[in-house]
């Protein structure tokens, strides 16, 4: 009852208590509420990725996101859902069953969706996220697998043997490949940069990373060989190396892995999981480093991780003061064991045992 006269309205929600809660505010103002015009799903994507667009955000992450709009886009048609409202948690689990992901890409999804409903629920367009209450899948930790030294020797002298066996049109790419792989292993790029590289972020022997969001730059010194071999390998134009800056990135980078893991093949080095296999030359990088005493904290730099905790998920077992701190530790213990320091006690009750097994 709403000014003494009886209101009958579909408040087109699924949710009892947030019917009533709609109720209670009529009530309280005497009035229905003015209220907008529902936001439709297409709509809403259509704002976000434009908010994406202006934060000059990368054309990966953009491009993920945009994978996940049209998935979403897709379901929404197949079951004749149009509103943004439409979707609560019943359908977003509907939504998430559809996924063939694996447990990792599946809750890199998941974030995403939740991160859409957040921009949604910033500018009220829902009253709640309904993402948020969806539980992200179990993700076991993948093992870091860095490459033993005779591994890298096998997958140099493989880079050899497919330059040499490469058809003419070919012959190019397969000599760039083993720079490729020697410029990942020693400077701990993902493929997608290194693809990418240009004339200008080299300065001698020191190698432009990225700028920090301090505003400081990162560089790398490479080794005398790997500077030697860029210098020789022909470049695909004068100021790029691997990739002529022509088309999609996406599609140099997934043509250049493939060529990887030809390497890999030929030289019958295990791959491991997934499609990581160029992954690994940056996980020997940050390997090697910690091996040799370099700090979490500087690798985490030179690898241009966002937070030191990232680089300590992957690579905290190879940190090698902390596993001789580790094993000092143990033995330290070992000393002032009343049970190993009792030597004479030890022996006095091995013979009596002896005695009374007699």
């Amino acid at each position: 009852m709403l000014g003494g006269q009886e209101v009958r309205k579909s408040l087109k929600l699924r949710d009892w208590t947030r019917a009533c809660r709609k109720v209670r505010e009529y009530e309280a103002n005497e009035r229905i509420a003015d209220q907008r015009a529902p936001v439709t799903l297409v709509n809403a994507w259509a704002s976000l990725i434009a908010d994406l667009e202006a934060r000059t955000l990368s054309s990966q992450t953009i491009r993920k996101y945009k994978l996940l709009q049209s998935r979403m886009t897709a379901f929404a048609t197949d079951k004749g859902l149009h509103l943004l409202e439409d979707f609560d948690v019943d359908t977003l689990s509907r939504f998430r069953a559809t996924w063939k992901d694996g447990p990792r890409t599946a809750a890199k999804k998941l974030e995403r969706l939740r991160a859409f409903f957040r921009f949604a629920l910033e500018r009220k367009w829902v009253e709640a996220n309904p993402a948020s209450l969806l539980k992200l899948p179990k993700v076991s930790i993948r093992p870091t697998m860095p490459l033993t030294d005779e591994e890298m020797v096998r997958i140099l002298s493989a880079c050899d043997v497919l330059a040499i066996k490469a058809q003419p049109s070919a012959k190019m790419n397969a000599l760039r490949l083993k720079t490729l792989i020697l410029l990942m292993r020693y400077t701990g790029m993902r493929v997608s940069d290194a693809v990418t590289l240009t004339t200008d972020r080299l300065d001698g022997q020191r190698l432009f990373l990225y700028t920090q969001k301090t505003g400081v730059p990162v560089y790398t010194v490479l080794p005398d060989s790997v500077q030697r071999a860029l210098e020789a390998t022909p470049r695909v134009t004068a100021t790029r190396y691997f990739w002529a800056g022509q088309g999609k990135r996406e599609t140099a980078v997934c043509n250049w892995q493939m060529k990887v893991r030809k390497a890999f093949d030929l030289a019958e080095v295990s791959k491991g999981e997934g499609n990581a296999v160029s992954h690994r030359f940056r996980d020997t990088f940050a390997v090697k480093l910690l091996e040799r005493g370099i700090p979490l904290e500087r690798v985490s730099i030179l690898l241009g991780h966002q937070s030191v905790r990232v680089t300590e998920k992957h690579y905290n077992p190879w940190v090698k003061s902390r596993q001789e701190q580790l094993e000092a530790d143990v033995q330290d213990a070992w000393k002032h064991d009343p049970v190993l320091t009792q030597k004479m006690e030890g022996t006095k009750s091995v013979q009596l045992a002896k005695e009374r097994i007699n």
